[in-house]
C-alpha cells in the first residue's frame, strides 16, 4: 500500500533482493521507500532529498555502511540511522552507537521488527491495516492462531522473490506445508516442487540423489541420472531436514546455490539450473555451526529469509479446528467430538506436534463406533494429560476472555523484563516475531 504522506526511508544494501524485501514490507506500513545499491549512491540521494530515516547494511563492497554514516553524520547530524548486518559483530554495534546510529539489526531481519523499530524511531504508525494475508491463499491451511497466521503473512510477503528461505522448528509442525505454500503464492507454481529429506537418504547416495550421475560413476550406476536440482528447474527445491547433510557435500551445495551450476557425479561437464531452494530443519544450525558440523558459510547462505513455525503448544487455537479436519475426511464417513475428548484434546501439550495430532485423530475415528469421539477414544497419553487437572462438579470461577488474559500477561512479561521484547518472548514461550505481531495487534485496537 502506498502512502504519498507518509516518511521517506531510503533503504541502501548491495543485494537487490534484501532491498526489495525491505522495500515492499515498509510500503505496506505506509512508508515512502527509496533505494540505494551502495553507500556512494545513497549520499548522492541524500545531496538532493532529505529522507526521514536511513536503513543501511553494514558490509557493502565501497563505501561500507559504517563508513556511510561517518559521512551523513557531518553533513546532517540529526538524521536517524538503522544499520543491518549479517555479521554481527560487539565492536562493530559498539562503533555504530558511538557514530550515532539508533539501533543495530542482525540479518535475517524479523519484517515486522524492521516496520515496527522503524515507526518507533520516527514515531510513525499508520494509520491503516497491515497487509493482511488473502483468505484465498489459505488454500485450505488450518491457521486460526495469531502465531501461525504471522509467519504465513511473512511467507505470503517473499513468495514472489527467488530468495532463500530457511523453515525452522520442531518436527512435525507443518514446515513442509510452509514450502508449499512459498512455492504455490510463488512465480515458479507452474513448475514442480521437488522435495527431499535429507535425512532418509544413505550418506554415499546423497550427492548422486541431489545432483545426478553419469553411467558408470560408481558401482550400480547403470544409467544416466539428472538428480533432484535438475528435476527442480524452473521450480523449487525443497530440502528437508538440512541439519542432517553430510559435512563433505556442503562445500557443493554452497557452489550450486552461489553460481547456479552444478556437475553430476562422474560427470566433466557443468550444467547450470534455475532453482529455488527453500530448507528446513529441526536442528539448532547456529550450534551446529559453533560445533562444526555444519558450514557457516552455508548457514548464511540459507539463512537469508528465516521462518520459524510454532510448535502446536504455542498456537491452542489451531487444535481443534485441525482435529475437525482429520475427523472430515471426503473417504469416510464424519465424526464429532465429544466435549469432554475437547477438553481433552486442548490440555495436551502436543510433543509431537501437528504429526501426533494427526496419529491421535486417526486412531480416535477407528476405535469409536459412532460418530461421536469419546475420551476413551484418545491415546492415553493425551487422557492422562487432560486428568492432571480435573474440574470439581460445581465448581465455579470468574472467567477472564482469553484475549485480554493473554494481553495481561503479555504487559506483565514486558513489565518485568522492562521492555525487552526478546526476554519477554522467551519468558512467554513464544518467538519474538509472535510478540511483534500480538502488540502490533493491540496498537492497531
Amino acid at each position: 500500500m502506498t502512502n504519498d504522506q507518509g516518511p521517506r526511508v531510503l533503504i541502501v544494501d548491495d543485494d537487490p533482493a534484501h532491498r526489495r524485501l525491505y522495500a515492499d514490507a515498509l510500503q505496506r506500513q505506509g512508508f515512502r521507500p527509496v533505494e540505494a545499491a551502495d553507500g556512494a549512491a545513497a549520499l548522492a540521494l541524500l545531496q538532493r532529498e532529505r529522507p526521514a530515516l536511513v536503513v543501511s547494511d553494514v558490509r557493502m563492497p565501497g563505501l561500507d555502511g559504517l563508513a556511510m554514516l561517518r559521512q551523513v553524520r557531518e553533513c546532517c547530524p540529526e538524521l536517524p540511522f538503522l544499520l543491518v548486518t549479517a555479521y554481527p559483530d560487539v565492536r562493530e554495534a559498539v562503533t555504530a552507537l558511538k557514530l550515532g546510529a539508533v539501533d543495530y539489526l542482525g540479518k535475517p531481519v524479523d519484517l515486522d521488527e524492521l516496520t515496527a523499530v522503524c515507526g518507533d524511531i520516527v514515531d510513525f504508525h499508520a494509520d491503516v491495516a497491515p497487509g493482511q494475508l488473502p483468505s484465498a491463499a489459505m488454500d485450505g491451511i488450518v491457521a486460526e492462531s495469531p502465531a501461525l497466521r504471522a509467519v504465513l503473512n511473512d511467507a505470503w510477503r517473499i513468495a514472489a522473490s527467488d530468495a532463500t528461505v530457511l523453515l525452522t522448528g520442531e518436527s512435525g509442525t507443518g514446515k513442509d506445508v510452509v514450502a508449499h505454500f512459498v512455492h504455490r503464492l510463488s512465480g515458479r507454481s507452474r513448475r514442480p516442487l521437488v522435495a527431499v529429506n535429507c535425512a532418509a537418504l544413505p550418506e554415499g547416495l546423497v550427492a548422486s540423489e541431489l545432483f545426478g550421475h553419469e553411467p558408470g560413476a560408481f558401482t550400480g550406476a547403470v544409467g544416466r541420472r539428472p538428480g533432484r536440482f535438475r528435476e527442480a528447474d524452473g521450480g523449487t527445491l525443497f530440502l528437508d531436514e538440512i541439519g542432517d547433510m553430510p559435512l563433505d557435500l556442503q562445500p557443493a551445495l554452497l557452489r550450486v546455490l552461489e553460481t547456479g551450476r552444478l556437475t553430476p557425479v562422474g560427470g566433466t561437464g557443468e550444467q547450470v539450473v534455475d532453482v529455488r531452494l527453500v530448507a528446513a530443519t529441526n536442528r539448532d544450525l547456529d550450534a551446529a555451526v559453533r560445533g562444526g558440523r555444519f558450514r557457516e558459510d552455508l548457514f548464511h547462505r540459507l539463512n537469508v529469509i528465516a521462518l520459524e513455525v510454532p510448535p502446536l503448544r504455542h498456537r491452542p487455537e489451531d487444535i481443534l479446528p485441525l482435529c475437525r479436519r482429520f475427523l472430515h475426511r471426503e473417504e469416510v464417513a464424519a465424526k464429532r467430538l465429544s466435549p469432554a475428548a475437547a477438553r481433552a484434546l486442548q490440555a495436551y501439550s502436543w510433543p509431537g506436534n501437528v504429526r501426533e495430532l494427526a496419529n491421535a485423530m486417526e486412531r480416535a475415528r477407528l476405535l469409536s463406533r459412532t460418530d461421536v469421539v469419546l475420551p476413551e477414544h484418545l491415546p492415553p497419553a493425551v487422557r492422562q494429560g487432560a486428568a492432571a487437572a480435573p474440574v470439581a462438579a460445581g465448581e465455579t470461577a470468574t472467567v477472564v476472555p482469553l484475549d485480554r488474559l493473554e494481553r495481561q500477561t503479555i504487559e506483565q512479561a514486558l513489565t518485568q523484563t522492562g521492555g525487552n521484547r526478546t526476554r519477554a518472548a522467551e519468558l512467554l514461550g513464544i518467538s519474538r516475531r509472535t510478540l511483534i505481531y500480538k502488540l502490533k495487534r493491540y496498537r492497531q485496537e
